[in-house]
């Protein structure tokens, strides 16, 4: 059975990953930094919770040493914990907000990577999926006909482009293990106050797609809901 690690699935995106996954027969540890709504959240799937704050080094140490003790391995790491930012004008844009949007979105998915590495090693087909986003290529924002473009969001779109790069760099330097990105697409929820014409569901359909692919397939590739997409 397929053992699946989920940070930021006490809801959205996160959440529908863990119930599909568990509905394809997943063994999902359900990680989130709030201990009530991991907990509840878990327990409504009927899954096991695991605190985990991508931005704390002894948190994501411990929910690794966590799943160690209780899993012993890990299959499938969705690095899917992530932050819009504060909604600021960019002129009032400052460094501090920009760090903490990478902090989450970019350096949590490199201490998560770090401290999993280990119960990845010992699948038989290791996997990260990193929830990335059409928000981060310069090809989607620059195009008018389509919702990227829209939309000015610096420190967010910024640290999805470091995520979509991190991932091809991870993809080269750890070849034993298929790491793959996710555009959802424009999928309503918190992070944009529900205005995305996308269901959860069809949100999740690429890191599902990926979760679920089995051996012999890429790493390093960037995936939507239609498939394989360019890098851009």
């Amino acid at each position: 059975m397929t053992t699946t690690f989920i940070t930021g699935a006490n809801k959205g995106l996160g959440l529908e990953t863990a119930r599909r996954l568990v509905n394809l027969g997943h063994t999902v540890v359900l990680g989130a930094r709030d201990p009530e709504r991991g907990a509840a959240a878990a327990a409504d799937l009927g899954v096991r919770f695991v605190r985990i704050d991508v931005t704390d080094d002894s948190s994501v140490r411990a929910a690794a040493a966590d799943v160690e003790a209780h899993e012993g391995h890990v299959d499938v790491l969705v690095n899917n914990a992530g932050i819009p930012g504060a909604a600021v004008d960019a002129e009032a844009l400052t460094g501090r907000d920009v760090l903490e949007v990478l902090d989450v979105n970019v350096a949590g998915v490199v201490r998560t990577t770090t401290a999993f590495l280990p119960l990845l090693r010992r699948s038989p087909d290791p996997v990260i999926v990193n929830v990335s986003s059409g928000m981060g290529s310069l090809e989607h924002t620059h195009d008018p006909d389509r919702a990227e473009s829209q939309v000015i969001a610096p420190a967010y779109t910024a640290s999805k482009a470091a995520l979509t790069m991190l991932t091809t760099q991870y993809a080269k330097a750890l070849p034993d293990v298929r790491v793959n990105a996710a555009d959802p697409g424009y999928t309503a929820t918190d992070l944009n106050g529900h205005s995305g014409p996308q269901t959860v569901t069809e949100g999740t359909d690429a890191v599902v797609a990926l979760a679920t692919e089995g051996p012999g397939h890429g790493s390093g590739r960037l995936v939507d809901r239609h498939g394989e997409t360019a890098w851009g």
